[in-house]
């Protein structure tokens, strides 16, 4: 029976979700950027651009970034829209590795960064013209409510887009499995030096809703619109859940 993703934490311990996912992310900062692009083959460049040419026709001005981690769909919808971008994370040591990216990047003046928590997003109502999380979704400590700030403060008649793994279904389904639960856990242990942080990557996915299940979530929540494109087989998906 698949876990409930609200109760699939990074460490097991008595600390709540979202905690452990803060220290989770503070302890491995320094290699997350290495890791990206090691286990997904820098496939994960791909799917970034795919999400922000599908954004691009929305033609926004403000884009909030939620779960912007290091950064990287942040400077990667600044580079393909032209427009303003708020990256938000729970952690600061990974925001503190954007930071430096976006300065070298001279892109400091089009880009900010700001520790948040993305279940009591600190914007007013339907401020952005789309807002944008990147692997992120499954780290909330309630689905439920961090989707439904994300509604909360998006323009009506804009969209959210979600990027998040999904489950590679047919033959090739075991060999991915096999390769997400024993090699990637084995290599992230190796280069983070967190023994946990990799095992509940495989851990997470395994319970998020995916697809079909995905959207009704998305619908429920009170989207009026919701489409998705199944990437690489269906490693991962892209939501677009319209206001």
């Amino acid at each position: 029976m698949t876990k409930d993703i609200n109760k699939v934490t990074p460490y097991n311990s008595e600390a709540t979700k979202k905690s452990q996912v803060e220290d989770m992310f503070d302890n491995i900062a320094p290699k997350y950027d290495l890791l990206n692009r090691v286990l997904s083959m820098k496939i994960d460049i791909l799917w970034r651009n795919t999400l922000v040419k599908w954004m691009k026709n929305d033609n926004p001005q403000e884009v909030l970034d939620v779960a912007t981690g290091t950064g990287d769909l942040a400077i990667t919808i600044e580079k393909g829209t032209g427009s303003k971008v708020i990256g938000l994370d729970l952690s600061q040591q990974m925001l503190n590795v954007g930071v430096i990216k976006i300065k070298k990047l001279n892109l400091d003046g089009k880009i900010s960064m700001q520790k948040g928590d993305a279940e009591n997003l600190p914007f007013e109502d339907n401020r952005f013209d789309a807002v944008s999380v990147a692997f992120g979704v499954r780290n909330f400590e309630n689905l439920t409510k961090g989707l439904a700030e994300l509604r909360r403060v998006v323009k009506d008649n804009k969209s959210v887009y979600i990027l998040e793994f999904s489950k590679v279904e047919g033959f090739l389904g075991p060999f991915y499995m096999f390769y997400f639960k024993n090699i990637l856990p084995a290599i992230g242990r190796l280069v983070s030096k967190d023994n946990r942080a990799y095992t509940y990557l495989p851990d997470s996915v395994n319970a998020f809703p995916f697809g079909e299940k995905m959207r009704q979530i998305l619908l429920d929540t009170g989207f009026k619109k919701v489409e998705y494109k199944k990437l690489s087989l269906g490693i991962a998906t892209i939501y677009k859940a319209t206001k």
